[in-house]
C-alpha cells in the first residue's frame, strides 16, 4: 500500500485554548492513538493537502519530534463553514496486527450491458476491508466486462485472496442500469414483432 510522509510536533500544552492558538499559526492539533500511549501533536495545515485531498488512500509515515510511527487516520474533523481541517485523529498501525481501513473501488473493462446502452452506476466508491498490512492493496478492481444489463455484482460476490470485505454482503457495489432510451429500443423491438 502507499505511504506518504508528515512531519509532526509535540504538542506541550492541550485543550481548547492551546488548540485555537495553533490553528491561528495555520497548524492542526493532532492525536496519535493505538500505541503503547496517546502522542499530542501538530502538523502543518498545507502538509496535509496530498493527504487529505485525494481519491487514494494512504498510510502515513509520522515523524514526530524524531520518533517514526506507520499510522492511518481514524478521523477526520472539518469547520462547518470554510471546510479547514480542524483536527485530525491517527491510529498507529503495525505489522502484527490486522488492520480495518476503507479502500477506493476502480472498474475495469468494457461491460456487455453499457454496450447494449445500459449505464454503469457505482454504488460504493470505497469498500471496508480487514487485512494485515503487508497484503494491503491501493485500490480494490472489479472487472465489469461480464456484467449484463440489468446485472449488479455485490459485495458478498468479490473475491480477494488476503483480503476479507466487512460491508454487508447483499450491498451492490457495481450494476449496470437500463436508460431511458435503452428501454424504449427494447419497447420499440417488441411492438415491431
Amino acid at each position: 500500500m502507499k505511504s506518504i510522509e508528515l512531519k509532526g510536533t509535540i504538542r506541550e500544552t492541550v485543550g481548547k485554548n492551546s488548540s485555537k492558538v495553533l490553528r491561528a499559526n495555520e497548524t492542526v492539533p493532532c492525536v496519535l492513538y493505538g500505541g503503547k500511549e496517546s502522542v499530542h501533536f501538530s502538523v502543518e495545515e498545507s502538509d496535509l493537502k496530498p493527504v487529505i485531498y485525494t481519491p487514494n488512500v494512504y498510510l502515513v509515515a509520522l515523524e514526530i519530534d524524531g520518533k517514526k510511527y506507520t499510522a492511518k487516520i481514524q478521523d477526520l474533523q472539518v469547520h462547518p463553514v470554510t471546510d479547514k481541517v480542524i483536527h485530525l485523529d491517527f491510529y498507529e498501525v503495525s505489522e502484527d496486527k490486522k488492520i480495518v481501513i476503507e479502500l477506493p473501488v476502480r472498474t475495469s473493462g468494457n461491460s456487455i450491458g453499457v454496450k447494449e446502452g445500459g449505464k454503469l452506476v457505482q454504488d460504493l466508491r470505497k469498500l471496508k476491508v480487514k487485512a494485515s498490512l503487508s497484503e494491503l492493496p491501493d485500490e480494490i478492481t472489479i472487472d465489469v466486462t461480464s456484467l449484463g444489463l440489468g446485472k449488479t455484482i455485490r459485495v458478498g460476490e468479490l473475491v480477494h485472496d488476503k483480503v476479507e470485505f466487512l460491508n454487508f454482503k447483499n450491498s451492490p457495489v457495481v450494476s449496470v442500469k437500463m436508460t431511458r432510451a435503452a428501454r424504449g429500443a427494447a419497447e420499440a423491438a417488441k411492438a415491431g414483432k
